[in-house]
């Protein structure tokens, strides 16, 4: 269950079980620990339970909950799903044109999104906060840059022999290029090397060391807002992402459609 969609559903519920239903909303989000799934599914069945007017159920797992939280204690820090924000338009899938990418990022105030989108229809958005290990100004601008082209790669298994990576940020390549020439100790100022409870590596270090071992991959600098078709559907996702960070709105449906429109403007242009 999202945020939002917990949110919303939360206010369904009369004030008495509204107040004991909220302390358990860290609970119902993807974890790898057990105790808190099943917590966590008492609370989404509960809510599920008042959405047909079932309240006595609703009170009823919601005892289950309590009662499983005070053993189990606080909630487990959420698992990042790495799936999550992408998808495919399928009829690319064997287009036998080279494979082309574009990726991008988008900052406003604390909130930003990245993205990407392969001509072969791959393509990918994510909303970030900021955190606490971010550094301010210019530097998060070009460490998200940075991240969309993780983010891209780590789409694949093993990303496409030959793939042309396209970025509108010219520093963002300076850095690329440093990574292929060897320079995987080299890292953007402010970017912090301390342990990710949720990775084995930082991001850009894991992106450094792919980097520089896949001679074949080539990265290339696009004008940006140029009318360039994968680079604005990368724009588009990349501040749609940023803006659902505060709106309410369906990502998965706008994300595809503007995927495939784009997509289909790129694969005409090459056949002109």
């Amino acid at each position: 269950m999202r945020p939002d969609e917990f949110l919303r559903a939360l206010h369904l519920l009369p004030a008495a079980l509204h107040a004991r239903a909220l302390p358990l909303r860290g609970y119902v989000r993807r974890t790898a620990c057990q105790d808190c799934l099943r917590i966590g599914d008492a609370v989404t069945l509960a809510l599920t339970a008042v959405h047909y007017d079932e309240i006595g159920s609703a009170e009823q797992l919601l005892d289950t909950a309590e009662r499983l939280a005070a053993v189990h204690g606080t909630a487990c820090r959420p698992q990042p799903d790495q799936q999550r924000g992408r998808g495919r338009v399928g009829r690319w899938a064997a287009a036998p044109a080279p494979v082309v990418a574009a990726t991008d990022a988008s900052w406003k105030g604390r909130g930003g999104g990245i993205a990407y989108v392969v001509s072969d229809g791959h393509y990918g958005l994510r909303g970030r906060g900021t955190g606490r290990l971010d550094p301010t100004g210019a530097s998060r601008v070009l460490i998200n840059e940075l991240r969309a082209v993780d983010f891209l790669l780590s789409a694949y298994e093993q990303a496409p022999a030959g793939m042309t990576v396209l970025l509108d940020s010219t520093v963002a390549l300076r850095w690329l290029r440093r990574w292929e020439a060897g320079e995987v100790a080299a890292m953007p100022a402010g970017y912090s090397l301390r342990p990710r409870r949720w990775a084995e590596q930082p991001t850009l270090v894991r992106l450094a060391e792919q980097v520089s071992r896949r001679p074949d991959l080539a990265f290339r600098h696009v004008k940006g807002h140029s009318g360039h078709a994968l680079n604005e559907a990368a724009d588009g996702l990349s501040h749609m992402a940023r803006r659902r960070l505060e709106e309410t709105f369906e990502v998965r449906p706008r994300a595809h459609a503007l995927v495939e429109a784009f997509l289909k403007d790129w694969h005409a242009s090459l056949t002109r």
